[in-house]
């Protein structure tokens, strides 16, 4: 019964339908809850499973991996640095247990990513990601049994990068959106059906080998507007809600320190591009106007809109930073800090991670450790991710 009631409340919430969205959300105007006199008021938006890292290598950096070296789960971060991968075709999986230190063990998010280089200046990408809620007993408001669901996420993306000068790429990604959290239920009147939705991604890379003294380094920027698209809604409402559209810039620094020693340094600066939540209702149609935003004019508007002004503005950057140490490319140590400030959701964390290679299979383990008293759903959970460079393989294959 505990576990019905808490996916039933995790389901309910990720639904954002609106008067749910006006409960959870916090007016700047009076605000009723301050931390360190400044108001909470986070940045809501509907299918926020799109914004979980899925790898475990970006996961021990803490969710830092704009700037890191290629692998299949570029597709996620940014998909312009895959035409600078070593391999020309290579597959990730990915498992991440979802709510694990609560008991449960049918929440999870799973990812399958892969890439084939055409040529020296193209490569393909795809991802999938799937996120499961495990099964929940759904009731009429009396509390009676009326059906068993499982609820259920994916996205579906693909990608095309492009080298287009000697360091410099470009990459854009397509994605089908698709959650299912209560379809064929009705709350208070009003049937709930799936949601879909369209977006894309478009990301840069530029990459340079710079020489520090007798140490080669290699210094790689770039910058990911992700999940640019359609609103999405559960009901036939005109109220939709805004994908997590999202703006990220990173950088990574690689010391080839001697043949078998290697360091890379990370960070990233993430912002959601979407409005910043207010009561205003201007033209008196019962919902705030911020609501009633195009996507388009959310992304601009979400640089200015901010009630608090400037400040409150830069307190909607996350920074992610992590370091990474391989040995003799075979044997890694990861770790990594991920920062959100206190009124915009207040995710503190530690990560920590290894990672083996072995000829043609690498295996990722990462690990969350929370430095405030809010829970994470990944709090203590180990995730892992299996990398199979497939071009290896064949070229070890004809070998024989």
């Amino acid at each position: 019964m505990k576990k019905v009631v808490l996916l039933c409340t995790i389901a309910a919430s990720m639904l954002l339908i609106t008067t749910s969205l006006s409960a959870q959300t916090t007016p700047p105007d009076g605000c009723p809850l301050h931390i360190n006199g400044k108001c909470i008021n986070p940045l809501i938006t509907a299918v926020p499973f799109l914004r979980i890292i899925p790898d475990a290598r970006t996961a021990a950096l803490g969710d830092a991996g704009i700037g890191a070296s290629a692998d299949p789960n570029a597709m996620h971060i940014n998909s312009s640095k895959l035409v600078f991968a070593d391999s020309k075709f290579a597959m990730a999986g990915s498992y991440s247990p979802w709510l694990r230190s609560l008991g449960l063990t049918d929440v999870f998010l799973a990812y399958l990513s892969g890439y084939y280089k055409l040529d020296q200046l193209q490569t393909l990408g795809v991802g999938m990601r799937y996120f499961s809620l495990g099964n929940i007993s759904f009731t009429d408001e009396s509390g009676n049994p009326i059906r068993d669901g499982k609820p259920r996420e994916f996205e579906l993306s693909l990608g095309y990068s492009r080298l287009l000068a000697e360091n410099f790429s470009a990459g854009i990604n397509g994605k089908f959106i698709y959650s299912n959290l209560a379809a064929g239920q009705v709350v208070e009147s009003t049937d709930i059906f799936a949601g879909t939705a369209f977006a894309a991604d478009l990301s840069l890379t530029y990459r340079k080998p710079i020489k520090m003294g007798e140490t080669p380094t290699v210094l790689t920027l770039g910058a990911a507007f992700t999940n640019i698209g359609s609103k999405i809604t559960y009901t036939k409402s005109i109220n939709k809600d805004f994908l997590p559209a999202n703006m990220g810039i990173g950088a990574g620094w690689e010391f080839n320190l001697d043949e078998h020693n290697s360091l890379t340094l990370l960070a990233d600066f993430n912002k959601l591009l979407v409005p910043t939540p207010t009561t205003t209702d201007a033209d008196g149609n019962g919902r705030p106007d911020y609501r009633d935003k195009s996507p388009i004019a959310g992304i601009l508007g979400s640089f200015s809109d901010a009630p608090g002004g400037f400040s409150e503005e830069m307190r909607e950057f996350s920074v992610s930073s992590g370091i990474e140490y391989w040995y003799d490319k075979q044997f890694a140590l990861r770790a990594g800090y991920y920062y959100e400030d206190p009124t915009k959701g207040n995710r503190q964390f530690l990560t920590a991670g290894l990672g083996v290679k072995y000829n043609v299979f690498s295996l990722n383990f990462s690990y969350l450790v929370p430095t405030t008293n809010q829970r994470n759903p990944l709090d203590n959970t180990l995730r892992f991710t299996f990398l199979f460079d497939i071009a290896s393989f064949n070229k070890s294959a004809e070998a024989e």
